[in-house]
């Protein structure tokens, strides 16, 4: 496995492993097992209904277990890493993490299985009577050539996915980067020379994938410690050797090397000098990919080849060949439409999908990950970085369709875009909680307006709501910075991308006669209102879509929320017989939580509350949920009592008056509104049916406290505040806000929008 190098020392590595619960694996229930028929439907008797079915049907295996869900993660240890036969045991620390990172990154559960024997027979056979309990087999860490036979032998015998990720994941990175640097330099895969150093496992799959997207043989010459394996040679051979052996006079790396167009080294530290590079065709393309230490490092390189292309097996320098960026999505694709292999469509597919999408532009995420450096597809980022989001739905989805056009399917996906939709809810709970309130802006899209229109950050946002069919986005600001700014950042303007100059708009007059009408009673003369909408992007914003030339707005970015909120309350009223408020959602993986007020009233009164209360559970309907609404108090039903409590109680007696069609009750402590044990074991009077949805706060202090506490602890996703209330659609992001926070608010405002 590669994940390239981590600069950590021993005792930092053995406190991680080490500490608390020992490894970095353990196993979670999916299903409640906290009453006595829970545990009758978990295990004996209700368990045998499923078993009795499976053995009729062997296929709902699928449907009742986790088998459609689960990869064994299997290896005997005989090439751990770059530190050779370490042996089963010693192996085990590795596997846990690659199962780890299969949950981490494509929601894939897996177990870690090392088999303690180097005899083939013995380990095929254990795996081959293992497999009923997986949905996918990857082989990791097996030395050459025994990892051929493995491989090629289980999956004769298996009908589910068997792939020995140390070739073909190495391979499909690899070739993903090949395709962007050949895309670079103008040149086509038919026609360049290459060098492959090395003939293990990694290497051969790399020659043997390419050839089969077009490299011609005659093309590749293929190296190992004894140089150049070329047609007849006798020495140090086998047979995936010899499949790859070249008609060439060339006997050294360095004889092969000269001329050049592309070097991929599988090898050793120092297998290529400087000298060999200089040989090497104009713009040569060089994968040094050997780990630790590459076969020759960039510094090297660029010493003496200033045109070069450049790629290793590192974290610590561009362009790394990480393993990660392909097993967990490529396992996700074949997993969901239940292939029977993964084979070399769905290879290709995966490597395409990844060239692709590192020529895209770079999401807030991946320059979060990276200490702020905004990656730009360019020869130092022809390979998507490891974090980037957007790899969870792209590589799967390419992988699935890969696999259904090529046969090996057994459950086609009838709605790509449903699929992907479905991939971004698996690890991005934002996605799943608003995806249909997404995809109703998407069918009637929306003129919203960006405020802050000349800040990178805004103008990324612009374009990716753009580009999510949200709508036409209206960027405020002056026409020279906004080209500038996209210009530093390498993004030309998409048709439908407006600009409006505040101060030269042929429409100030009007903004201003509208906002000298609606202001001029309360101390604002002409002049500053005419000053307000030609220096003042909120204020200009928001009388676009006052004046019906803009459908609704979003802010936020370099202002504050309470002083945003206050310039656009200059032009855009709190809609009558509603309470102005802040509503933030917290999103889990296991629930959706709506907090409020998170921005307006520091205090609110009875009234305040109960009118927030039925704004909100009115919001919750709107994204799917049945509201459940908890007025929340530092006391549980008047135990202890205060002034603080009565207020709340108040509200609670104000909805009871106006009989309310959705459940609420309070005054009640956080723990008992989210505890739906200790409710009915402590209160069972009370009105709710199950854990609150909905968290009324009693005061400003502790519901923003709390919307910002809980994300920072690993409790959610915070989308918001929400603002509720107001008579246009205006939503004002945190100043912290990331592009993808700033696109779901636009797009949260366009579906207010829609009525």
């Amino acid at each position: 496995m590669d994940t390239g190098t981590i600069r950590a020392t021993e005792d930092e590595a053995l406190q991680f492993h080490s500490a608390g619960r020992p490894g970095k694996l353990s196993i979670a229930p999916t299903k409640p097992l906290t009453t006595q028929r829970d545990l009758s439907l978990a295990y004996s008797p209700g368990v045998a209904f499923p078993c009795l079915h499976i053995q009729r049907r062997p296929e709902t295996a699928y449907d009742y277990t986790s088998k459609g869900n689960f990869v064994a993660v299997v290896s005997n240890g005989t090439a751990v890493l770059g530190l050779g036969d370490l042996g089963a045991l010693a192996a085990k620390p590795v596997m846990e993490g690659k199962a780890a990172l299969f949950k981490r990154f494509a929601d894939i559960d897996s177990i870690d299985l090392e088999i303690d024997t180097r005899d083939v027979d013995e380990f095929v056979n254990c795996v081959r009577f293992l497999h009923p309990a997986f949905g996918g087999i990857n082989l990791e860490d097996i030395k050459a050539p025994e990892c051929f036979v493995i491989e090629e032998r289980l999956r004769e015998l298996l009908d589910i996915p068997v792939f020995h990720d140390d070739q073909h994941g190495t391979a499909i990175i690899a070739t993903a980067g090949l395709i962007n640097a050949l895309h670079l330099t103008g040149r086509a895969l038919g026609d360049i020379r290459m060098v492959v150093n090395g003939a293990g496992a990694a290497a051969i799959a790399c020659v043997e994938l390419l050839k089969t997207m077009g490299l011609p043989a005659a093309n590749v010459v293929l190296c190992d410690t004894r140089g150049v394996i070329w047609r007849g040679r006798g020495d140090g051979m086998n047979q995936w050797k010899s499949a790859h052996a070249s008609d060439t006079a060339a006997r050294t790396l360095g004889e092969a090397l000269e001329g050049a167009d592309v070097f991929f080294g599988l090898s050793a530290k120092g297998a290529v000098d400087q000298a060999m590079v200089r040989a090497m065709a104009p713009k040569p393309i060089i994968f040094a990919m050997a780990n630790p230490d590459p076969e020759i490092t960039p510094e090297e390189v660029r010493a003496v080849r200033s045109d070069a292309i450049i790629a290793t097996g590192r974290s610590d320098y561009p362009n790394q060949v990480n393993n990660v960026l392909g097993f967990p999505y490529i396992f996700r694709g074949a997993l969901d439409v239940r292939a029977s292999q993964i084979n070399d469509a769905m290879k290709i597919a995966a490597a395409e999908a990844l060239a692709r999408l590192a020529r895209e532009d770079v999401p807030d995420e991946v320059a979060a990950a990276y200490a702020g450096q905004r990656l730009r597809y360019g020869p130092d980022y022809i390979i998507p970085a490891p974090f980037d989001p957007r790899l969870i739905w792209a590589v799967p989805s390419a992988v699935a369709k890969a696999a259904m056009d090529s046969g090996v399917a057994r459950r086609p996906i009838l709605d790509m875009e449903s699929y992907k939709r479905a991939l971004r809810a698996r690890l991005d709970p934002t996605a799943a909680g608003l995806e249909q309130i997404f995809e109703r802006v998407r069918e009637k899209p929306r003129r919203v307006v960006f405020a802050e229109g000349e800040e990178e950050k805004t103008i990324r946002a612009a374009l990716l709501f753009a580009g999510s069919g949200f709508g036409t986005p209206v960027l405020v600001g002056r026409e020279e910075r906004v080209a500038t700014t996209m210009a530093a950042i390498g993004l030309s303007s998409p048709e439908g991308l407006e600009i409006h100059n505040a101060r030269l708009s042929s429409h100030n007059k009007r903004y201003t006669d509208f906002l000298y009408a609606r202001r001029q009673r309360q101390g604002m003369l002409y002049r500053d209102c005419q000053r307000l909408v030609n220096q003042d992007r909120n204020v200009f914003a928001a009388c676009m879509v006052a004046c019906g030339d803009a459908d609704a707005m979003v802010t936020g970015v370099t202002r504050n929320s309470f002083d945003a909120l206050e310039e656009i309350l200059r032009v855009i009223e709190v809609e009558p017989g509603r309470v102005l408020f802040g509503l933030t959602v917290l999103l889990a993986r296991e629930r959706t939580v709506l907090l409020a007020d998170t921005l307006v009233h520091e205090t609110p009164s009875a009234r305040q509350l109960a009118d927030i209360a039925v704004q909100a559970a009115a919001k919750a309907r709107e994204l799917g949920l049945e509201p459940r609404v908890a007025l929340l108090s530092y006391s549980n039903f008047g135990n202890p009592m205060g002034p603080d409590v009565e207020r709340v109680r108040d509200a609670v007696a104000l909805l009871e008056q106006r009989s309310v069609d959705f459940e609420y009750d309070g005054d009640m402590s956080a723990d008992v509104a989210l505890d739906d044990r200790l409710m009915r074991q402590l209160y069972p009077f009370c009105r709710l049916s199950g854990p609150a949805n909905i968290l009324v706060m009693p005061t400003l202090h502790s519901a923003n406290i709390a919307a910002k506490l809980v994300p920072q602890l690993g409790g959610g996703t915070m989308v918001g505040p929400l603002m509720m209330g107001l008579s246009q659609p205006v939503q004002i992001v945190s100043m912290g806000a990331t592009v993808s926070d700033l696109v779901n608010l636009a797009a949260l405002s366009a579906h207010e929008a829609l009525g």
